[in-house]
C-alpha cells in the first residue's frame, strides 16, 4: 500500500503532462490525417477501393500511434532528467519501484486513448467485432512499446539514442516473420554463413515479441481474427511488459542517482 499510493500519484501527473503537451490532440489530428490520406488513395484504386482504404487507414493509424506514444515517453523522461525532476522525486521517502510503476501505469493508461480512438474510427470501415479485436491488439502492442521506451529512456538517458533503439526494436519485431521465411525458404543455400544467419534470426525470434502477429489488417478485411489470436497477443504482452519492466527496474536500482 505504501508503494501503490505514490505510484498512482505519479501516474496521475504523467497523464496531466500528456494533456498539457497536447498529445491527445495529436492523436486526433493523426486520425483525421490518416482518414484523409486513405480517402485520397482510395480514389486511385481500380478495384476493391473500400478494402484499400481500410488497409491503408489501419496501417497508418498503427504506425502513428506507436510513433507518437514512443516519442512522448522518451522526450518526457529526457526532459524530466534534464530538469532534475527525477532527483527531486527520488529524494522523497518512496521506493524507486514506485516511481517506475507509476510511470508505467501512466503510459499504459495513455496508450488506451489511441487504441480506443482508432478502434472507433476503424469501426466505420469494418465490422465492429473485428475492429474491437484490432483495437485490443493495438493496445497490447502499445503497452510493449511503452515498456521498451521506458527502458531505453531510463538506460540510455538521451532522447535520440533511445528513439533510435525503440525504432530499431519495433521494425525488427515487425519483420521477424518475414525474415524467418526468407532464411528458411526453398531457394536458400546450405552454406555455413547462411545457416548461421538463419540461426541468428531464429534466436532473435525467441527473444523478441512477434509484433507481426499483432494488430493484423487482414482481421479487418477478411475477418480472419478470433479471440484465440487475441489470447496469444495478451500472453505475449504480459510476458514482455513484465520482462521489460523488470529490466528497467534493475537498471534503475543499479544507477547512482
Amino acid at each position: 500500500m505504501s508503494m501503490l499510493r505514490p505510484a498512482l500519484t505519479i501516474a496521475r501527473y504523467t497523464l496531466l503532462e500528456a494533456l498539457r503537451s497536447r498529445l491527445l490532440w495529436l492523436f486526433v489530428l493523426a486520425a483525421g490525417g490518416a482518414a484523409a490520406l486513405a480517402g485520397f488513395l482510395q480514389q486511385l484504386a481500380l478495384t476493391e477501393s473500400g478494402a484499400v482504404q481500410a488497409a491503408l487507414l489501419a496501417a497508418t493509424l498503427r504506425l502513428a500511434s506507436v510513433f507518437l506514444l514512443a516519442t512522448f515517453i522518451i522526450t518526457s523522461m529526457a526532459r524530466e532528467a534534464a530538469d532534475r525532476g527525477l532527483e527531486l522525486l527520488l529524494a522523497l521517502p518512496m521506493p524507486r519501484a514506485a516511481y517506475l510503476l507509476g510511470k508505467l501505469l501512466g503510459y499504459a493508461t495513455l496508450a488506451a486513448v489511441p487504441a480506443l480512438l482508432f478502434g472507433l474510427l476503424m469501426a466505420l470501415f469494418a465490422a465492429p467485432a473485428h475492429s474491437a479485436l484490432w483495437a485490443l491488439s493495438l493496445l497490447g502492442e502499445l503497452w510493449i512499446i511503452a515498456a521498451f521506451s521506458l527502458l531505453c529512456a531510463a538506460s540510455l538517458q538521451q532522447a535520440l539514442p533511445a528513439l533510435a533503439a525503440t525504432g530499431g526494436f519495433y521494425v525488427l519485431a515487425r519483420m521477424l516473420g518475414s525474415l524467418q521465411l526468407l532464411a528458411h525458404g526453398p531457394h536458400v543455400g546450405d552454406s555455413l554463413a547462411q545457416r548461421a544467419t538463419a540461426g541468428a534470426i531464429d534466436m532473435l525470434a525467441l527473444l523478441l515479441p512477434r509484433l507481426d502477429a499483432f494488430t493484423r489488417t487482414d482481421w479487418l478485411l477478411y475477418a480472419t481474427g478470433d479471440w484465440q489470436a487475441l489470447g496469444h497477443v495478451a500472453a505475449q504482452t504480459a510476458i514482455y511488459v513484465g520482462l521489460l519492466a523488470s529490466c528497467a527496474l534493475c537498471d534503475f536500482y543499479r544507477r547512482n542517482i
